[in-house]
């Protein structure tokens, strides 16, 4: 009797090798990215989107486990700048209409201090905009500092601009455990964003930190026009750099910026940027930082694979998510919060 051959499945369920497994398991053996793979992973096909989530993860989970660590974030002296940075809002180029204030009290960056710890942040971060802190402003921030390290058990960022040796050990004595400057960009971009100051002042500041003994937080934006090369240039320099954190921005149109009408990125390009950071930096925390909520949107979620922290609340001169929708969305994930440690 002639058997009937087998109807072929019409939707296979395929099991390829998964390479990006293979990467990640290179990656925790002390392989570096390469510009090639970190280019593989941006344009990878989108079908592949879940194998570089699982590889990534790998690297998130054994460092950090099911964490997610919260920051908090102040900002402390808005406008007034003299940069001309076209993403920002409180550059001196930008018409946004946004709050312009100089530095805020102590009592008023200590009541930050508190909703920071109240909202079960590990980090403060507190902000100041301008080139550089003043004489008069270090006093106050290394004077306030010493203050909160005495009343919470919180982990502080300053982000103060370009910094002096001299000025970064003046806060490494206060306490402060870690300073925030990001890269923004690649060094061939960065011309194209700003051009009162450079990228090497911006590494000039990094490196400080790093001689004063404090932690870097440096990151950049996703979606400033830039290449895909830039892209991973900036995760690559972040590497060289050894950053403890990288924070990752997607763009906030802002009427009054130069860059309000920036591209609108899909969510599967930015968990893609997520994954090259992770893979280029598999030991830093990882943040998703501003524009989450718009460029991620119902994908949300899928962004703390690679990442392991968030802000909890707003932004410098934008809303943030509620910090009950965060909550809810780590708690679904089946991930905890992070204690300071």
């Amino acid at each position: 009797m002639k058997q009937t051959p087998p109807v072929a499945d019409p939707f296979p369920i395929l099991s390829p090798p998964c390479h990006w497994c293979e990467l990640a398991e290179n990656v925790l053996d002390g392989h570096r990215l390469t510009p090639a793979e970190g280019l593989g992973i941006l344009r990878a096909a989108d079908e592949e989107l879940l194998d570089l989530l699982v590889a990534s993860y790998r690297v998130r989970h054994y460092y950090f486990g099911r964490r997610v660590d919260l920051n908090f974030l102040v900002n402390a002296k808005s406008g007034l700048c003299g940069e001309n940075c076209s993403y920002c809002a409180q550059s001196c180029v930008s018409t946004a209409d946004i709050p312009h204030y100089k530095l805020i009290s102590p009592d008023e960056i200590l009541e930050g201090a508190r909703l920071a710890a109240q909202r079960k942040a590990k980090t403060y971060c507190t902000a100041i905009s301008g080139r550089s802190p003043s004489d008069g402003e270090l006093d106050v921030l290394t004077d306030v500092v010493r203050k909160i390290k005495a009343s919470y058990p919180l982990k502080i960022c300053l982000s103060p601009g370009l910094l002096s040796l001299e000025q970064a050990q003046r806060l490494k004595a206060a306490g402060v455990d870690r300073i925030n400057h990001n890269l923004n960009t690649s060094r061939r971009h960065y011309p194209k964003i700003c051009t009162t100051h450079s990228y090497d002042d911006r590494l000039a500041t990094l490196r400080v930190v790093h001689q004063a003994g404090m932690e870097i937080c440096s990151g950049g934006i996703v979606g400033m026009g830039e290449e895909d090369t830039d892209v991973v240039d900036l995760a690559l320099q972040l590497a060289e750099l050894q950053v403890e954190a990288v924070p990752i921005n997607f763009p906030i149109p802002i009427a009054g910026t130069e860059l309000q009408s920036s591209q609108r990125l899909n969510p599967r390009y930015c968990l893609k940027a997520l994954v090259l950071f992770r893979l280029a930096n598999p030991r830093c925390e990882l943040r998703i930082a501003g524009g989450r909520e718009l460029h991620l949107g119902p994908l949300q979620p899928l962004g703390l694979y690679p990442a392991n922290s968030i802000f909890v609340g707003d932004y410098l001169t934008a809303k943030g998510q509620s910090p009950d929708e965060d909550y809810r969305m780590i708690e679904a994930l089946g991930f905890e919060i992070g204690d300071c440690d």
